[in-house]
C-alpha cells in the first residue's frame, strides 16, 4: 500500500470530508512521530506496538563483490516491536 492509499482508506475510515484534511492528519503523525525518533525517545501505544532507536554496534563485515573486508561503524536505527494485541489480529 503506498502512502496515497493509506491517506484515502484513512479518509474513508475517519468518514473526513476532504482527502487534504487526511492527508494534513497523517503527515502530521509521521512527522511527530520522527521528531520523537530524532529526539531519542520512543513511543509505545499499548496493544499497537513500541518505536524506538537503538545503536546498532560497529561491525567487521565482507563486501560481496570484491571479497575485501570492511569496518562498518556504530550507528542508530529505529525498531518497531509489535504489539500483543496486533500480533494475535495478524496471525489470525
Amino acid at each position: 500500500m503506498t502512502k496515497q492509499e493509506f491517506i484515502a482508506l484513512y479518509q474513508e475510515k475517519m468518514n473526513l470530508s476532504s482527502k487534504k484534511e487526511s492527508e494534513t492528519l497523517v503527515n502530521g503523525f509521521f512527522s511527530t512521530l520522527e521528531e520523537i525518533l530524532v529526539k531519542g525517545e520512543e513511543l509505545s501505544v499499548i496493544g499497537f506496538g513500541k518505536f524506538e532507536v537503538t545503536t546498532q554496534s560497529a561491525r567487521t563485515c565482507r563486501n560481496p563483490k570484491t571479497g575485501e573486508q570492511m569496518q562498518v561503524p556504530e550507528k542508530k536505527v529505529v525498531k518497531f516491536r509489535v504489539g500483543k494485541s496486533l500480533a494475535e489480529k495478524v496471525a489470525k
